[in-house]
């Protein structure tokens, strides 16, 4: 996906009834892309909303700057509850409020799922890892303080672990949409004291170019359902 550029108008306050037309639009595109992913058309969003196609190209110019809004919403509200989870007095409870809510708010709307892990665009990315890296650092080196959790452990790590609770969400979607939950205790223990790591974790870096190039894979076998595109090495 190449990067787009948001019209200056989106800037400006919107009128109320503009307002409640882009939160329709919003929350049909979660729900359209929910069932049909990110082949689905604007003009599909706009008809799912009941609006006008006109009113949907008024808020945006294509479905990949609507992909852009819904990102954006999604990624505002991991980072302000990570700093809440930071805050938190007993670092474990904020590490596990941050699990929980991190998970939940990609398993339980399908369609943010599919935003998240479809729209790629290095700049934001970028911006994203580096405003969600203070307060994740703040939670693992606080619950290290406290011996909660082992020396080795990074934030890296906690990235990873919500990762696997949303990869186990999407397996059991359609058969027990709340297995993930039973994992979250049997990956959180992981993170407690036991038995020697056999290799080290990500850097922050190299979790930001794993979850990169994650997510291309991604986009490509979207485009090309045949392929089966191997990691790279080195």
């Amino acid at each position: 996906m190449s990067e787009q550029t948001l019209p200056a108008a989106a800037s400006r306050p919107l009128r109320k009834d503009a307002a409640r037309n882009r939160a329709l639009l919003v929350q049909a595109g979660r729900e359209v892309f929910a069932e049909r992913g990110l082949d689905a058309s604007l003009d599909d969003v706009a008809r799912h909303a009941g609006l006008g196609v006109g009113t949907a190209y008024r808020h945006f110019a294509n479905k990949y700057e609507l992909a852009q809004a819904i990102f954006t919403e999604a990624i505002e509200g991991i980072v302000a509850k990570a700093h809440e989870a930071a805050a938190v007095e007993d670092p474990w409870q904020g590490l596990l409020m941050f699990f929980e809510f991190a998970a939940e708010a990609q398993t339980a709307d399908r369609g943010l799922r599919e935003v998240l892990m479809g729209f790629h665009d290095a700049a934001e990315m970028q911006r994203i890892n580096e405003r969600i890296r203070g307060p994740l650092a703040s939670i693992v080196t606080r619950a290290k303080q406290a011996g909660l959790i082992r020396p080795e452990v990074e934030a890296s790590d906690i990235g990873l672990v919500v990762t696997m609770l949303c990869t186990i969400a999407d397996l059991s979607a359609d058969v027990a949409p709340d297995l993930w939950r039973r994992y979250v205790p049997i990956l959180l223990d992981g993170l407690r004291s036991g038995s020697p790591l056999p290799v080290p974790a990500l850097t922050d870096d190299q979790f930001y170019e794993a979850m990169s190039r994650h997510k291309q894979r991604l986009i490509a076998q979207a485009k090309n359902p045949g392929a089966c595109e191997l990691p790279k090495s080195g």
